[in-house]
């Protein structure tokens, strides 16, 4: 479980690194670029990794 929860954790911090860029307009090309809507998407999705991460090392 502790594998498959670390997997996640990585996976939601990357997507929100990705939107993140896009919504501050690093990462152009896409309808999200410089959105600030997918920049705060962004944000919450690397908090919510980070907090499985460490509900992952925790158990």
């Amino acid at each position: 479980m502790k594998s498959l929860s670390r997997i996640i954790a990585a996976l939601l911090i990357v997507a929100g690194g990705v939107f993140l860029l896009q919504g501050i307009n690093v990462l152009p090309g896409s309808f999200m670029s410089g959105d600030p809507v997918w920049a705060r998407n962004g944000i919450i999705l690397i908090v919510v990794g980070v907090g499985v991460l460490i509900w992952a090392h925790r158990e």
